[in-house]
């Protein structure tokens, strides 16, 4: 079997459109994949979903996020042709630094997301919507 690399059909032609035809990626699989990034970075994680700037209790229960460092973030994607822009709402740990780790987030978003989709990440707005203060325990190993 040989490999056929692909390129563009002609120079100008639209974002997305290849010699085989036109490819789109939907704004839900960008968002997920934006929000599996934001999880690689150590001290960023999910926030609870905030009503009036209070995390709502029990929203678990409902099935909502929870403030966690292993749980995805909530993200938001607008994509348009091969450009996207990148909404995060996450949490970090306290005592972090909040510009170091919203830094570090959208370097890495921006990078994996422009690595895995081909698309050109233009702007990643974050919102640090919670601070994780309390982890709990690692389990006992008996």
């Amino acid at each position: 079997m040989t490999a056929m690399a692909v390129r563009p059909a002609t120079p100008g032609s639209p974002a997305g459109r290849t010699e085989l035809g036109m490819i789109s990626i939907n704004d839900r699989v960008v968002e997920k994949l934006a929000a599996g990034a934001a999880i690689e970075i150590p001290d960023a994680g999910a926030a609870a979903p905030r009503v009036l700037g209070r995390s709502m209790a029990g929203a678990a229960a409902l099935g909502a996020r929870q403030t966690s460092l292993t749980a995805l973030p909530k993200a938001s994607a607008d994509v348009d042709g091969s450009i996207v822009i990148l909404n995060l709402s996450i949490s970090v740990r306290w005592p972090a630094s909040v510009p170091e780790v919203t830094s570090a987030v959208r370097k890495h978003v921006r990078s994996r997301v422009s690595e895995l989709t081909g698309l050109t990440v233009a702007e990643v707005r974050i919102s640090v919507t919670d601070l994780v203060t309390q982890l709990t325990a690692p389990p006992r190993v008996h």
